[in-house]
């Protein structure tokens, strides 16, 4: 034990030195040339069998001065004194080798021509002393260089718990990682294997590691070789095969980490702390979506655009995505005013080419909202503004009302006065056979954005867009996870069979555009969103990609169907068929006819009306509107309006959005 402690004392102090000094520039060059000096006159030994009395040494050093004129010459020239002796790599070694031999090569040249042209001895050295000394110079400097490394290395480590990790990747990018983990003595990494596609890789090896086919990554297999890491180091895949990979590696149970892209490399050199754990968003990724931009640039070109709900989750990704175009005015409506400063503060800093104007305004205020159409006379209007929140809107269905119908109403009606070109609305999946009061009221927009359109004489072009959930949106449900497993849980899920549909918030954007362009009025447009993701899995990759065991470190807890909550959603009702667009990631509902007149006529009843009637009652009008509701809340329904078999117990579990 004493020694061992005495031994550790010593690295210690060892290691202060290494990392307080280093040998100069200057310093190496002199020991280099001494070593030059050292191995010639050794070279001259080894010749003459250590026969010191054969050797003429007036000679030998007049000869010496010219050799170490040729080493010391190329020395500058290459530099290969100029790095680091203890972090010594291949190009350090190659630098020397170019200096040692390109000496080798002018001496021999000036050997040879001094013996035709007769010169003086110290210009003809015997031409196998020079090739002794190219071999026993190269040695030395090798085992010099090689030394200080590996005694750098021994006062340096340390000992550490290692894990085992596999590199997903066996091309340029795998190879750096590796060269990146082995070169760092203290790291905790041991690469077990590589994976890759590439058959022609499969079943070799690279530096005495075996590549495998990624299907052997198998339970069995990562026991077998106790693997807990996996590094994903390929650049150029598809984000969908990207996306499948990263969830199966995780449902193994395996912590998975990313190579960043090369641009964030520091100073262009890649390190062991850039490595990224991968986000549950990394997990829902598709393929990027591919915007017929010529359509929506001449679309937007020179326009004055309105968005409202701008500081929203959706409405502000709205406004980044349309700064990218050439527009002529920018006007953000909003209510929530810090939301709107930090949104402005983004515009100022980020997006200084877009003339902008933010305001402060409800969108239920009529002279307010006239005020704002009459002054800035908007040719395009995206309307983001409206409660989303389920649970909130079953204990407010006045708001869902005022806001969300009473809203989208109000600026229909000034849209048709001011002849703004094109009016987009942002649905919802929860539209399609509401079972909710938020649903509902989203549905009834979409019937008077397409009443609206059928009104004779109306100029205005209004089109729907819906779709599911976005991933990160305010209340959402990755964020609550997150802070749920950061507080140590309990993750709280609703049912275990609950699923939804997700997309992230810019391709949502994304297709809000395109679809604004595609569409001549009246259309509901919906996107593809892909395959529908169960909650609890998605709760079970969040504990895993932190790091801890669902249901050992972190308890999953049920906690019951909220109020209007469904199981499942849909993304069309049964009256309603799709049909393709000339983008496949964008489908058009085809609805049945509609009765302008009187749906119109219906909803303005309820909006002079609908203070006068209590919760229960106003519910009941809303069912009215819409005879696919049916409330799943036992508030409202008795408990006869569940549709999914959902329990009626509240909980913490938030709305996707």
């Amino acid at each position: 034990m004493k020694d061992t402690g005495s031994i550790e004392f010593l690295r210690s102090k060892a290691r202060a030195i290494f990392s307080k000094h280093s040998l100069p520039r200057w310093m190496v060059f002199l020991i280099d040339s001494l070593t030059v000096g050292v191995t010639f006159i050794l070279s001259y030994f080894l010749r003459y069998n250590f026969e010191a009395s054969v050797i003429e040494f007036q000679q030998v050093f007049s000869q010496l001065i010219m050799v170490l004129g040729a080493y010391c010459g190329f020395e500058l020239v290459y530099r290969s004194f100029a790095g680091l002796i203890r972090h010594t790599t291949v190009r350090d070694i190659f630098n020397v080798i170019l200096t040692t031999s390109s000496a080798l090569i002018l001496l021999i040249m000036l050997t040879i021509a001094g013996r035709k042209l007769g010169w003086p001895d110290m210009f003809t050295t015997p031409i196998s002393i020079l090739l002794i000394h190219f071999v026993t110079i190269n040695g030395f400097m090798y085992i010099l260089r090689i030394l200080i490394k590996m005694t750098y290395e021994l006062v340096s480590y340390k000992p550490v718990l290692q894990r085992n990790v596999i590199i997903f990747g066996a091309g340029s990018m795998g190879v750096i990682m590796k060269g990146v983990i082995e070169s760092d003595r203290t790291n905790e990494f041991r690469i077990v294997a590589f994976l890759d596609n590439d058959k022609k890789l499969q079943n070799k090896s690279i530096s005495g590691i075996p590549v495998h086919d990624p299907k052997k990554l198998k339970e069995s297999f990562i026991h077998r070789q106790s693997i807990q890491t996996m590094v994903f180091a390929i650049r150029d895949i598809p984000t969908s095969e990207k996306s499948e990979i990263l969830k199966f590696a995780v449902d193994l149970g395996l912590e998975v980490l990313e190579v960043p892209p090369v641009e964030r490399w520091l100073n262009g050199k890649l390190e062991l702390n850039q490595l990224q754990k991968i986000r549950v968003e990394d997990l829902l990724r598709r393929d990027p979506i591919e915007m017929n931009l010529k359509i929506i640039e001449r679309g937007l070109h020179g326009k004055v655009i309105m968005v409202t709900g701008a500081a929203g989750s959706i409405g502000s990704e709205i406004v980044r995505q349309l700064t990218k175009f050439r527009i002529r005015k920018l006007i953000l409506v909003d209510n929530a005013e810090t939301s709107m400063f930090h949104l402005e503060n983004e515009l100022q800093h980020s997006f200084r080419h877009a003339p902008v104007r933010t305001i402060l305004a409800d969108v239920t205020d009529q002279m307010r909202m006239d005020r704002i159409f009459r002054e800035n006379q908007p040719e395009i209007l995206f309307h983001a503004a409206a409660y989303k929140h389920v649970p909130l809107m079953e204990e407010n269905p006045y708001e869902a009302v005022r806001v969300n119908i009473g809203g989208t109403d109000l600026l229909t009606r000034l849209a048709v006065k001011y002849e703004v070109n094109k009016f987009v609305m942002v649905s919802t999946d929860k539209a399609v056979n509401p079972t909710n009061v938020m649903g509902a009221s989203k549905r009834v927009c979409e019937m008077i954005l397409r009443a609206r359109s059928l009104t004779p004489g109306n100029r205005t072009q209004f089109v729907i867009t819906r779709f599911g959930n976005v991933l990160g949106s305010s209340g959402s449900v990755i964020p609550i996870f997150r802070k749920q497993i950061e507080e140590g849980g309990p993750v709280t899920v609703t049912h275990p069979e609950i699923t939804r549909y997700f997309m992230t918030i810019p391709e949502a954007c994304q297709l809000v555009l395109e679809a604004g362009f595609m569409g001549l009025g009246g259309e509901i447009f919906v996107f593809d969103m892909g395959d529908p993701v169960k909650i609890l899995h998605l709760a079970r990759q969040m504990i895993t990609l932190a790091g801890m065991e669902p249901d050992e470190d972190i308890k999953i807890e049920f906690t019951g169907l909220r109020p209007g909550e469904k199981l499942y959603e849909e993304l069309l009702n049964t009256r309603e068929k799709l049909l393709p667009t000339y983008n496949p990631k964008v489908m058009v509902a085809q609805v049945p006819d509609l009765d302008y007149q009187g749906v119109l006529e219906r909803i303005h009843n309820l909006l002079y009306s609908f203070m006068l009637f209590n919760e229960e009652e106003l519910v009941g009008k809303l069912s009215e509107l819409v005879p696919e509701y049916e409330s799943s809340n036992v508030r409202f329904s008795n408990g006869n309006g569940d549709r999914n078999g959902g329990l009626s117990v509240a909980s913490s579990f938030p709305s996707d959005e």
